[in-house]
């Protein structure tokens, strides 16, 4: 949107300097019209509106700062706004959640006060339990366990305001729990021979196969998260001892992982022919001038499923595909290999030995061998 409103500047002779007069034109001249269906390589006018207002900011204040919940495209009640402010304040400052945990608590959030807007709630001195239970009831159309993260949002964000008086009671043991078995998800992992497929077909003779590469050999043979992925940088290589040195993003813990052959030999083929000669020091950058960090909202799914589509590869059932899913996979592998929990554990950089067990459930075969015998339990019980 902003490459277009450049051009308009040039086209119509103004001077390259950004006013509240100059935008105002812009949108007069391309701003969408009630009823109108947009051509095919104009659907950046949907964004004019919003990019304007950031626009606004930046001239104004000289940051850019957005209110998390107006990203969402739900419709808070106005005299909700103030007391979803605080929150979002108090959330990031006082309980340091970090961004992807705010903005995701903040959506939940936001989706509750949308559906009291529908129940005809303006502000949330009006609010009741039974607008809780309704809430909850009505969501039959989500997976259990979407419902009680929703919840878990809503719960803290009442109780917040019963601390900070803007409610008499605390109506946050109004809300219905939602029981979810304990670790009851099987990850989804791959077939070993699908993963070799899938990194076989990087063409590594371009910087997006380069970079594209690494990344993958660092989910599938390291087992990194994506968020430490993306967060890597160049000062967390450390070649002499041929370790990669983070502290974890999920956990706050550090982790030392080995920097093996394969995986060593992708990153300096990246370092060398792939990333771009920018300033900053992430490792992993994007493939378009000017060569900033990967989003840290980026998931990154595309970049598996760009080469997993050019390599054939299918699945028998249905089953996660991104890159989170090559970590699930590197730990079946490994349990497969009958190595020690505590050393799994060590290498995916688990903060509770207990979170590894839940892949011994993608391994039915070691599963059978850490059985006990039916007889043995009976002479233990005869001793």
């Amino acid at each position: 949107m902003w490459k277009q409103l450049a051009d308009f500047v040039r086209a119509q002779g103004l001077p390259a300097e950004y006013t509240r007069e100059l935008a105002l034109r812009f949108e007069q001249a391309y701003g969408v019209r009630d009823g109108e269906v947009l051509k095919l390589g104009q659907q950046w006018r949907r964004h004019l509106v919003f990019g304007i207002k950031v626009l606004d900011d930046f001239a104004r204040t000289g940051t850019i700062s957005r209110f998390v919940v107006e990203t969402t495209g739900l419709r808070v009640p106005a005299g909700m706004h103030k007391p979803l402010r605080e929150y979002e304040q108090y959330a990031r400052e006082r309980r340091h959640l970090r961004p992807t945990s705010l903005a995701e608590r903040m959506h939940n959030i936001a989706v509750f006060l949308d559906f009291l807007r529908t129940r005809g709630l303006e502000t949330l001195d009006a609010l009741q339990a039974e607008h809780l239970s309704a809430f909850v009831q009505t969501r039959t159309d989500w997976k259990p366990r979407t419902v009680a993260c929703v919840s878990s949002s809503v719960r803290l964000f009442l109780q917040f305001l019963f601390m900070r008086g803007a409610l008499p009671r605390d109506l946050s043991a109004a809300i219905p729990t939602v029981r979810l078995a304990s670790n009851a998800k099987v990850p989804s992992a791959w077939e070993p021979e699908l993963v070799e497929r899938l990194l076989a077909a990087v063409d590594r003779s371009s910087p997006k196969g380069r970079r594209d590469y690494a990344i993958l050999m660092l989910a599938s043979r390291l087992g990194l998260r994506l968020g430490d992925i993306k967060r890597l940088t160049l000062d967390q290589l450390h070649w002499t001892t041929s370790t990669i040195e983070i502290v974890q993003n999920k956990t706050g813990e550090p982790l030392v992982l080995p920097l093996i052959e394969e995986v060593g030999a992708a990153l300096i083929d990246y370092l060398r022919a792939g990333r771009p000669p920018v300033e900053h020091r992430h490792l992993f950058t994007n493939l378009t001038p000017p060569f900033s960090p990967i989003c840290q909202n980026d998931r990154l799914h595309r970049v598996v499923a760009y080469w997993r589509e050019l390599a054939g590869i299918k699945f028998k059932t249905p089953q996660r595909q991104g890159l989170h899913s090559l970590r699930h996979t590197l730990a079946t592998r490994l349990l497969g290999a009958q190595t020690p929990f505590p050393v799994i554990s060590a290498v995916l950089g688990h903060a509770s030995p207990a979170t590894t067990f839940i892949y011994a459930k993608a391994d039915v075969e070691t599963l059978r061998i850490a059985a006990i015998d039916p007889e043995e339990v009976f002479h233990g019980h005869a001793s």
